[in-house]
């Protein structure tokens, strides 16, 4: 994984906390869903990226 991809990842996920933590404490659960799915899709890119340098070896 390239650092520039884990810097992107990190930062959607960071993102996402701050999303879903701002959505909780104003009742929003709109952006609390959206802070959610951004921290889900930093995951899934995450171990994505990881298969991808597994095999690469």
């Amino acid at each position: 994984m390239g650092l520039a991809d884990k810097a992107k990842n990190a930062a959607q996920d960071a993102a996402g906390k701050v999303k879903e933590t701002l959505g909780d404490k104003t009742d929003n659960d709109d952006l609390k869903a959206e802070g959610k799915a951004d921290q889900a899709e930093a995951s899934v890119k995450k171990t994505g990226e990881g298969i991808k340098d597994a095999f690469k070896g």
